[in-house]
């Protein structure tokens, strides 16, 4: 007989009959040793007291056992119904306190976890619906253009002006779903960052080339100051891609005539990254706002563009271990700080 397969009353069972066994034998071996039957007697009247203790100590564990099995299935069956936070008791350190911590610990970790994939079901969904609304505009706006083109006759001269038209609606379009792609990869955790050893102007530079021409248009003047030999460990492109977000933004909400400086220090534990505009400026309760997915001031709706750079731009420096600072009033200009960590 295996001992797993016994139950607490086979147990008692099993016990029990040798303890008939072993006192018949014991009785026998007393009364045939000594030839005396009170000795014989005063023996079993000992055993008997021993096995009456030994019995109410039985029954007193098996009771104690069956309670802890039901308070064990009681607190499995809190939790497999959805309660918040199985029972605890914490007045006595006994078995069952230590099961039921044990049990507390698994089942917020069971929490966390559901709570994680409901975070990221949500963001997956915000995701779609993002791209479903930004998509409808570009996308209407090409079904009416190409619907002219097809059925009404037009001049030469017409027909370019609303391929040009097409051509800015397809690069709107190419943009908005390059920068959502690249933003629910970052959100889901697909893409992994490489940190190298690099000089930052070199990426500050690569930023820098990419609104030049725009700046440039817009007779801005753009000062950079970096020291060619401060190395920082960081991803390259990433980091570039998201100090372009941000200078895309200083260029494109500057007035023409304007200027945008970028300021690097080496400070203890971080560099910073200080990019300056004379720009529109940004008011105060824009702040908490303004790194939101689409979010745009009412008062820059004239002004091309989505609302996501920033919103990409905090969340590849976040990646890295960084993160960004605002400081802008309305009228006053933007100072955007981005700390990235020396090591």
């Amino acid at each position: 007989m295996k001992a797993e397969s016994l139950s607490i009353k086979g147990i008692v069972s099993v016990l029990g009959t040798l303890a008939v066994c072993v006192s018949a034998g014991f009785l026998i071996f007393v009364y045939v040793a000594t030839g005396r039957v009170d000795l014989a007697l005063a023996a079993l009247l000992y055993m008997s007291a021993l096995y009456v203790f030994m019995g109410l100590a039985m029954f007193l564990i098996r009771k104690k056992v069956v309670l802890f099995s039901k308070k064990l299935c009681y607190t499995i069956d809190r939790m497999m119904d959805g309660e918040k936070e199985p029972p605890r008791s914490f007045e006595k350190e006994t078995l069952l306190s230590r099961v039921e911590h044990k049990l507390g610990r698994l089942f917020a970790m069971m929490q966390e976890r559901e709570k994680s994939l409901d975070d990221e079901k949500q963001s997956l969904q915000e995701v779609v619906s993002d791209i479903s609304h930004q998509v409808k505009t570009p996308m209407a706006n090409l079904k009416m253009l190409s619907s002219t083109l097809l059925e009404t006759e037009l001049s030469g001269e017409q027909r370019t002006a609303f391929l040009t038209t097409m051509d800015g609606q397809l690069d709107k379009l190419d943009f908005l779903l390059s920068s959502m792609i690249k933003m629910s990869r970052l959100e889901i955790g697909a893409l992994t960052f490489t940190k190298a050893l690099t000089p930052l102007y070199e990426t500050i530079a690569e930023a820098m080339g990419a609104v030049f021409l725009l700046a440039d248009k817009k007779q801005m003047r753009i000062k950079f100051e970096c020291d060619e030999g401060l190395y920082l460990p960081h991803d390259k492109k990433w980091t570039a891609e998201a100090l372009f977000n941000i200078l895309d933004n200083a260029v494109k909400y500057t007035p023409a005539g304007g200027q945008v400086s970028v300021q690097v220090t080496k400070m203890e534990m971080h560099i910073k990254i200080k990019i300056t505009d004379t720009g529109r400026g940004i008011a105060e309760q824009y702040h908490s706002q303004i790194f939101k997915r689409f979010f745009r001031e009412r008062e820059v709706y004239s002004i091309e563009g989505i609302g996501i750079g920033l919103s990409l731009a905090r969340k590849i420096i976040m990646l890295q271990g960084g993160y960004i600072m605002v400081e802008s009033s309305s009228g006053a200009g933007t100072t955007f700080s981005v700390y990235l960590p020396n090591t």
